[in-house]
C-alpha cells in the first residue's frame, strides 16, 4: 500500500478510536464510589496487606489506607489506580491540597486536590501513630 494512503489511514484510525473511547465515556478519570472501592484498589496492589481503615477524600480520587504494616495511599491515575505505602514520605501542603513526596522512583510525587480543611485533617491523620 502506498505511503500516501497508509499514513492518513493510520492517523485517522487512531484519532477515530480516541474520539470513540471518549464519546463512550471510557476516558473518564477513575473515582472511587465508596471506601470499599478504595479498599479493593489497595488489595489489587497489596493483596497480603488487609486494610483496617479507609479515609476517602471528598473528590473520591484518593484514599488514605491503614494496615497493620503502616499507612498508605491509593489514588487514581487516569482510568486506573495505584497504591503506595507512605513510609518515608514527606507531606507538603500546597495551595490546591497536598503534595506527597515518596522515596519511590516509580511514583516520586503525588499531587492531591483537597479543600483546605480536608488537607489539614489528612495531615493530622498522617502524623498520628499507626
Amino acid at each position: 500500500m502506498p505511503l500516501e494512503i497508509l499514513l492518513p489511514l493510520v492517523i485517522f484510525g487512531i484519532a477515530g478510536i480516541a474520539v470513540l473511547l471518549h464519546q463512550l465515556g471510557l476516558s473518564a478519570p477513575t473515582k472511587f464510589e465508596d471506601e470499599a472501592a478504595a479498599e479493593a484498589a489497595w488489595s489489587r496492589e497489596f493483596p497480603e496487606d488487609k486494610a483496617t481503615h479507609v479515609r476517602l477524600c471528598r473528590n473520591k480520587k484518593a484514599a488514605l489506607i491503614e494496615t497493620p504494616q503502616g499507612k498508605g495511599i491509593v489514588w487514581a491515575i487516569g482510568a486506573d489506580t495505584t497504591a503506595r505505602y507512605l513510609t518515608g514520605a514527606r507531606i507538603v501542603p500546597t495551595s490546591t491540597g497536598l503534595r506527597i513526596d515518596l522515596p519511590d522512583v516509580t511514583a516520586p510525587h503525588i499531587a492531591l486536590a483537597l479543600k483546605e480543611n480536608e488537607a489539614a485533617a489528612w495531615i493530622k491523620h498522617l502524623k498520628e501513630p499507626a
